[in-house]
C-alpha cells in the first residue's frame, strides 16, 4: 500500500510529538540478528477456520469489528474472535449478510456472549449492517466473492474494502496533508494470508505491499523498544491514561510513525542481513509480545479504525 507508507513517511519528516529513533531500531535489528521470531497466525487458538468461504465470512465480520476494546478492561480481541467462533459452531447462518444487516446491540452482545454493552457499541451495529448490506447488493452476500473479485490482489482487495465499505476508510487529516492507514482493511488481508497459509483465498501475490496495522498495541511495543520516543506533554497524557482525541496531531503522529518505524526496520534487515521480512512477521512479532506484556501504556482513542 504505497499510499500508506508514503503518507507516513510524510507524517514522521514533519513529527512534531512523536519521534523515530533510526539508532534504537539498528541496535534492534542487530539484537535479532534480522530474525524476527515467527509468530504463527492464530498462535491462541481462538478463530473459527473452516477452509472455505465461510472463514472468509468470519474474518470480515471479525474485522468489522475489530477496534476500540480498552474502555472495558474485561473485553478483549481474544473475545471478539473467539465469541465469533463459538457463534458460527453453533449456527452456520450466524455471519450471513441478511443477518447482519438487522443485528441490534443486545443481538450482537448475545452472539458473543458478552454481558454488558460493548465499547462504540452502536458503531458496531452500524458496521454490521453496511457490511450485510452492501457484501448482499454487491457481492451476493459472500465476503469470499469480494475476495475473488480482487484478483489475488492485496492492494485491490484493500481498494475494493474502502470503496465499498466506509468503515474501513480509515484516513485523517494531518496539517493539511490527506494521511492513509487502513488498519482494519489491511489485517483482513493479512488473517486471509494467514488462516489459509498464502494459498486458495489467502493467495496475494503482492502481499509484500502491506504494512503494519497500526493500532494501540504496536506503538506501545516500539515505544518500550526506544524505537518511538514521545514528547513530555504526550508522555504524560499516555501514562496517565488521559485520552487521546482521535485526529488529533498526537494520534495520527502515534500511528503514522508506527508504520515509518517498521518501514525502517524491513530496510535495515534487508540491506545489513539480506532478508526479505515482509511488515505482517514484523507485526506479529510485535503484537505477540504486546499481548503478553499488558502492563504496557498504550494511547486510548474512542476510534472505530482500531
Amino acid at each position: 500500500m504505497e499510499a500508506v507508507r508514503a503518507s507516513a513517511a510524510w507524517v514522521a519528516s514533519r513529527s512534531s510529538h512523536v519521534t523515530v529513533d533510526l539508532q534504537e531500531i539498528e541496535k534492534v535489528v542487530d539484537k535479532i540478528q534480522g530474525n524476527v521470531p515467527k509468530v504463527e497466525w492464530d498462535f491462541e487458538g481462538i478463530h473459527y477456520f473452516d477452509n472455505g468461504p465461510l472463514t472468509v465470512q468470519y474474518l470480515f465480520v471479525l474485522d468489522a469489528l475489530n477496534f476500540c476494546f480498552w474502555p472495558d478492561k474485561d473485553l478483549s480481541y481474544d473475545h471478539l474472535a473467539s465469541g465469533l467462533k463459538l457463534a458460527l459452531e453453533k449456527d452456520k447462518t450466524a455471519l450471513d449478510a441478511d443477518r447482519l444487516k438487522n443485528y441490534t446491540g443486545p443481538e450482537l452482545r448475545h452472539l458473543l456472549n458478552w454481558p454488558r454493552p460493548l465499547p462504540i457499541e452502536e458503531e458496531r451495529v452500524r458496521l454490521l449492517h453496511e457490511v450485510g448490506l452492501e457484501l448482499e447488493r454487491s457481492f451476493g452476500g459472500q465476503a469470499a466473492n469480494l475476495v475473488k473479485s480482487a484478483g489475488n490482489s492485496a492492494a485491490t482487495l484493500i481498494e475494493l474494502i474502502t470503496r465499498h465499505f466506509p468503515g474501513f476508510r480509515d484516513h485523517s487529516l494531518y496539517k493539511g496533508h490527506q494521511v492513509f492507514l487502513y488498519k482494519r482493511a489491511q489485517i483482513f488481508v493479512a488473517d486471509l494470508w494467514g488462516a489459509f497459509k498464502g494459498q486458495n483465498y489467502g493467495e496475494f501475490h503482492d502481499i509484500n505491499s502491506i504494512t503494519i496495522f497500526a493500532d494501540y498495541i504496536v506503538p506501545a511495543v516500539l515505544r518500550e523498544l526506544g524505537i518511538l520516543k514521545y514528547g513530555s506533554n504526550l508522555s504524560c497524557s499516555i501514562d496517565s491514561n488521559c485520552e487521546i482525541v482521535p485526529g488529533s496531531e498526537e494520534e495520527v503522529e502515534i500511528r503514522a510513525c508506527s508504520i515509518y518505524a517498521v518501514e525502517k526496520m524491513r530496510d535495515l534487515i534487508s540491506k545489513k542481513f539480506g532478508k526479505q521480512l515482509l511488515s505482517i512477521d514484523i507485526d506479529l512479532w510485535l503484537w505477540s509480545c504486546g499481548v503478553q506484556n499488558m502492563a504496557l501504556s498504550h494511547h486510548r482513542t474512542l476510534s472505530i479504525y482500531y
